[in-house]
């Protein structure tokens, strides 16, 4: 069995990256935090998850994101499956974050985008059927 257990991302403002990502996972917490050098350069890092999965945020960015329009090489989002999307999109509304974009229509699951602080787009999405079949149509 292979799993994810982290995603490691680079930010521009540690604190307001934690603030956007605790209102998705109340329920997880600051694991560790501390400070590092990265091929020359300092940075404060911190792991945000539970005892299974995290990320991992690194502030001292110094560019922007990816192009969500264009054609870069590189993550073009991160994707998260939930029972509750309403309850997702009230806490991120709370920390003050409004979506970025909807998802396509469909009766057998319900999609959302929001761009974090970093500038980085983050899917939500909740299915309304445990079929394959019906969860993961390509035909709309």
């Amino acid at each position: 069995m292979i799993r994810l257990e982290h995603l490691n991302i680079v930010v521009t403002d540690l604190e307001a990256s934690l603030a956007f990502y605790q209102a998705i996972f109340p329920h997880w917490q600051v694991r560790g935090r501390g400070e590092s050098s990265w091929f020359g350069k300092n940075r404060q890092w911190l792991h945000f998850g539970d005892d299974y999965n995290y990320l991992t945020l690194n502030d001292n960015g110094d560019s922007e994101a990816r192009d969500r329009s264009g054609h870069q090489i590189g993550i073009a989002h991160s994707a998260y499956v939930t029972d509750d999307i309403e309850g997702v999109i009230a806490r991120l509304a709370s920390a003050g974050f409004s979506p970025s974009n909807d998802g396509q229509p469909d009766e057998y699951r319900r999609n959302i985008y929001f761009i974090d602080p970093a500038g980085l787009e983050v899917e939500f999405v909740q299915y309304y059927s445990d079929q394959p079949k019906l969860r993961n149509r390509y035909d709309n």
